[in-house]
């Protein structure tokens, strides 16, 4: 994953109200757990919006919930197959469709975080709605915004930012799958600086469009953006794919035949493809994460109107201990689901460069919370969720794609673990010339991009310090889960050497400690800045929440750690094996 800035990068609107740590920020929080140290001037104080952007913020989510109240039903939308031209056009003259573009452009000018957050709330009212301008915003015209030119901004940004024109993130192809690396498109440069295009993609949200950045590889220069138009001869969207979701997203197979695409079209310069398409996939994984926030949102809300309204054997079913359950969980891992997203998008506001991991990770959890969060609220409605008329099914129908796009969770796992074993064994003098680039994670195009570490080991352990007192004891046993992490990670880089890359069970062990040691963190700052600005009194209920989620996710670190050394992998890759071999199922216990 790449994470270097750019000269022409539009800076976010400052977001945070912290003073800047008087060192250079570490290259990566995420990155520094494998390496036993915990930078906590990244986590702690927890992140703000200023006050000017939290009202700017307000104004924008007023407009977004009048537009869909006025205009906007997910039902209609799924049976014409279309979020509608006049919601679209509501939303651009609303400014909701240029939420982080500059002013100068007819933007809003937001931070990520609050365009973040505004993106919480499109993931509330809607999944397709959601993923058609996350597409847009998120990754479709992202390109442009952060490495166009003067001239690229100005000739696009102010149609795309008014929704007077819709854009489209071409990388995904039929042969590559996951491997954004091995495009087959090809792009050869010609005597007038122009581009000859040809290939073809498929899945690309608002492919028939306005606008797509394209991705595609030169023989002689390597990968290579370009802002292709429909205007330009040899651009076709020959067919609309039939999904079982999200059927209010116009998701197209595009073909390029011999385009000429014209030199002041090329995104960056020649050979930045690669990078260009992982910073913005990179930026799109935390409104992934956020957008699963507000859907979780509205699914708690759908199950606590259910429950209570809903009676069994003379009372309601909010009352039976396996319904609050339910209710309990999605409540606590919302929390710190939400913490760490946005101790993720602020930690981007602050200008820490390398923030790669932590949105995988957001996008990770995200994906796979709002999944089984979705999978509850429907048991709860029972019979009646199975109703076409009830929105739980187009639920479960949209929100399934989430873990596999922009980057499936599996891969995503696999890139968490490898870089932070990466990064580790930079350190290791005798570890240093590890090769960990090569499968899953290469050819699914998540580069480790890391800064090549100096050994500053220190005499004292990482301690959590920077927390209200009354929460260090949940904050002390942190400093033993990094130290194993620690550990752990670099038994498993000397007994394996590289083919820790093979080792996909235990990376993913590695991912899921790292990313439950962040969640407690991004917790534990999130109300130590709700209890020094309100009081531990007025935040009690809040900090049973969070005390609850540390408490449960320090569970699962330990249960981790112990799986690392004591599982059965070799079982159930046996059994695999056998299967495979079998071709089929199992033992028959009546052989017909």
């Amino acid at each position: 994953m790449v994470s270097e800035t750019n000269s022409e990068h539009t800076a976010p609107r400052a977001a945070v109200d912290v003073p800047q740590p008087d060192e250079p920020v570490e290259p990566s929080f995420a990155k520094s757990l494998f390496l036993g140290e915990l930078p906590q001037d990244l986590v702690t104080p927890y992140p703000r919006l200023q006050r000017d952007e939290r009202q700017h913020v307000a104004r924008l989510l007023r407009d977004l919930r009048r537009i869909a109240d006025e205009l906007y039903d997910p039902a209609v939308v799924e049976q014409q197959r279309w979020v509608g031209d006049d919601v679209i056009a509501a939303l651009g003259e609303a400014g909701l469709l240029g939420l982080y573009v500059d002013e100068a452009y007819g933007g809003q000018g937001l931070s990520q975080t609050g365009y973040c957050r505004v993106s919480e709330e499109f993931g509330r009212i809607d999944a397709s709605l959601a993923v058609v301008t996350g597409v847009h915003q998120s990754i479709g015209y992202k390109g442009i915004h952060l490495f166009g030119s003067q001239e690229q901004k100005e000739r696009f940004l102010p149609d795309l930012a008014a929704g007077r024109k819709l854009a489209g993130f071409a990388l995904t192809e039929p042969t590559t799958g996951s491997d954004a690396y091995d495009l087959q498109t090809r792009a050869e440069p010609e005597s007038d600086g122009a581009w000859r295009l040809n290939g073809e993609k498929r899945w690309i949200g608002n492919g028939n469009r306005d606008v797509l950045v394209v991705f595609a590889r030169s023989e002689t220069q390597g990968h290579v953006a370009l802002i292709v138009t429909p205007d330009l001869d040899g651009v076709d969207a020959p067919f609309r794919y039939d999904t079982l979701g999200l059927r209010g997203n116009d998701l197209r197979h595009v073909t390029f035949s011999d385009v000429r695409v014209p030199p002041e079209n090329v995104l960056g310069e020649p050979g930045d493809g690669f990078r260009i398409a992982m910073n913005v996939l990179n930026n799109g994984r935390m409104s992934l994460g956020t957008g699963a926030v507000g859907a979780v949102k509205k699914l708690i809300d759908l199950s606590v109107e259910h429950v209570h309204r809903r009676e069994q054997f003379g009372q309601p079913i909010a009352e039976f201990e396996l319904v609050q359950e339910k209710i309990a969980w999605m409540t606590t891992q919302l929390y710190g689901l939400e913490a760490t997203s946005y101790l993720t998008t602020g930690m981007m506001d602050r200008g820490v460069d390398d923030v790669s991991l932590e949105s995988a990770m957001v996008k990770i959890a995200g994906t796979e919370f709002l999944w089984y969060a979705a999978n509850r609220s429907f048991q709860l409605a029972g019979g009646e969720a199975y109703m076409n008329d009830q929105p739980y099914a187009r639920i479960l129908r949209d929100i399934r794609i989430f873990p596999i796009f922009e980057g499936a969770n599996d891969v995503l796992r696999a890139f968490v673990a490898l870089s932070g074993l990466k990064v580790l064994g930079d350190e290791l003098e005798e570890l240093e010339e590890l090769d960990l680039l090569s499968a899953p994670v290469r050819s699914s195009g998540l580069v480790l991009d890391h800064v090549r570490s100096r050994v500053r080991r220190r005499v004292a352990p990482p301690r959590l310090t920077h927390v209200h007192p009354q929460l260090r004891p949940l904050a002390a046993p942190i400093t033993d889960q990094i130290q194993q992490l620690r550990a752990s990670s670099e038994d498993l880089l000397r007994r394996h050497g590289s083919d820790v890359k093979t080792q996909q069970l235990q990376q993913k062990r590695l991912a899921h400690i790292a990313m439950d040691v962040t969640g407690q963190v991004a917790t534990l700052s999130r109300i130590t800045a709700a209890m020094n600005a309100d009081g531990a009194d007025a935040t009690a209920t809040e900090r049973f929440i969070a005390e609850t989620y540390v408490r449960r996710a320090a569970g699962r670190v330990t249960e981790q750690l112990e799986r690392l050394e004591d599982n059965d992998d070799a079982a159930m890759l046996q059994l695999a094996r056998v299967t495979y071999r079998r071709g089929g199922s199992g033992f028959e216990l009546y052989p017909g």
